[in-house]
């Protein structure tokens, strides 16, 4: 017996997943929006602004961990944003299976150098 037009669309489109990912949206431009003022004000507090100031400053673990809290806010934020953008206006279906995985791998990718950039600073000393 074949399902009626209502019951072959129920539980799809924004209440089963659009409001998890509107949230993850939200949550992650306020993560990135506090750790970004962080930044600033501690960029702010520095006395100088050479190599040797901001690699000691990152060589600390208060200053490590949020610059990395920061990394993966700020790219999974924009991953996000830039899914919903394919997604809302690209209609072809190998086209946005196409963007959204290089968007993804992107994202991954360029996220992790900048972590790493993060790591390396902070356990070399900025060396």
């Amino acid at each position: 017996m074949s399902e009626t037009p209502l019951g072959q669309v129920r539980g799809l489109g924004s209440a089963r997943e659009g409001a998890h990912h509107w949230g993850l949206e939200r949550s992650t431009s306020l993560a990135t929006l506090l750790l970004f003022v962080w930044f600033l004000v501690s960029l702010w507090r520095l006395p100088g602004f050479d190599h040797a100031t901001i690699g000691e400053w990152l060589a600390s673990p208060l200053a490590a961990a949020p610059m990395l809290l920061l990394v993966l806010a700020m790219f999974w934020h924009i991953k996000l944003g830039m899914a919903v953008i394919v997604e809302d206006y690209v209609h072809e279906e190998g086209s946005r299976v196409f963007w959204i995985m290089l968007i993804n791998f992107a994202s991954i990718a360029v996220g992790t150098l900048a972590a790493v950039s993060v790591l390396k600073i902070a356990i070399g000393g900025g060396d």
